[in-house]
């Protein structure tokens, strides 16, 4: 069989092989029941309602035929570096790193750094709409995780906090 439109097909093929790791992964904890979930019911579920969306995608791009075979272009390298650096700076700025003695800086700094470096992902950037941007997600995070969830992530960096 020919492939029709490489886009779908590989896009495909990600999520059948992401949709079976969660499903392989799943099977070390107690999968359950419907009325008794366990713990890797939701993995599990979710592993194998992926994988068969990537194979239909899959199905789809080898009998569809396309004009021009939709093919991949280059890989765009400064979203992807700049999106990645923003959840790794995000998660170490949440939690500290105490390997090099940096410690938490809370949450509203981390949200903040994480929305001004994946900004930069972009071709456009403009300070004033990413501050407001990182100001709402920053209040947004707040009320739902700490009012609402109650739940205890540290808000502000410790020198602030005490």
């Amino acid at each position: 069989m020919r492939i029709k439109s490489q886009k779908d097909f590989f896009a495909g093929l990600m999520f059948c092989i992401v949709g079976a790791g969660f499903g392989i992964g799943s099977t070390t904890y107690n999968i359950g029941e419907g009325a008794r979930m366990g713990p890797g019911y939701f993995p599990m579920m979710l592993g194998i309602v992926l994988a068969l969306l990537g194979a239909f995608i899959v199905f789809e791009a080898l009998v569809v035929e396309t004009e021009d075979g939709e093919k991949i272009g280059k890989w765009a390298w400064k979203p992807l570096v700049f999106v990645i650096g923003a959840n790794l700076a995000f998660g170490v700025l949440l939690g500290g790193l105490p390997s090099i003695g940096l410690p938490a800086m809370g949450m509203i700094v981390a949200i903040y750094a994480l929305t001004i470096i994946s900004s930069m992902a972009g071709n456009e950037f403009a300070w004033k709409g990413v501050l407001v941007l990182a100001t709402i997600l920053a209040i947004g995070s707040y009320v739902a995780f700490i009012w609402l969830l109650k739940l205890q992530i540290q808000v502000w960096p410790t020198f602030i906090s005490g």
